[in-house]
């Protein structure tokens, strides 16, 4: 074999196992990824049906359901246009509160249901997700203001 056809032969093999890595990452990446959706793109029936995705909003007020097993809970996250039934079972963070933002990462089943594997609840006054902040600024919902502290002479 000449030194051109093994060089070319050395350039394809090359190219092959390029190709099929990146394949690999990008299989990988897509079974990986979790989008975010609001309430009323899960209602316009935007999101995935179980498959994965995370829906981001407020959990609605006088929504919070526990069961007597102590570790299931049910609530609703809105973005005051549409709202969401969600199914959790373990233990929420502390500051899960109703009115307060939330993200919730699962799977949304035929019926309608949201069940989540994790709930993210905002970390202090000033944080929320862009994307759930965002959604609720679209829907014509202002995020609340963070109190401001004043300093005493």
């Amino acid at each position: 074999m000449k030194a051109r056809h093994r060089r070319a032969v050395f350039i394809a093999v090359g190219l092959g196992a390029l190709a099929v890595a990146v394949a690999l990452v990008l299989k990988a990446f897509n079974s990986n990824i979790v989008f975010f959706y609001t309430p009323t793109q899960v209602a316009a029936k935007e999101a995935p049906v179980d498959r994965a995705f995370r829906i981001g909003g407020l959990v609605q007020v006088n929504s919070i359901q526990r069961q007597s097993d102590g570790v299931t809970v049910s609530f609703v996250v809105t973005d005051t246009a549409k709202s969401i039934p969600v199914s959790y079972r373990g233990i929420l963070p502390d500051l899960f509160k109703e009115g307060k933002g939330v993200v919730a990462q699962g799977k949304l089943h035929a019926d309608g249901t949201f069940t989540a594997s994790e709930v993210l609840a905002k970390h202090d006054e000033n944080y929320m997700p862009p994307e759930a902040a965002e959604a609720l600024q679209k829907a014509g919902h202002k995020p609340q203001a963070a109190a401001t502290l004043k300093s005493n002479p």
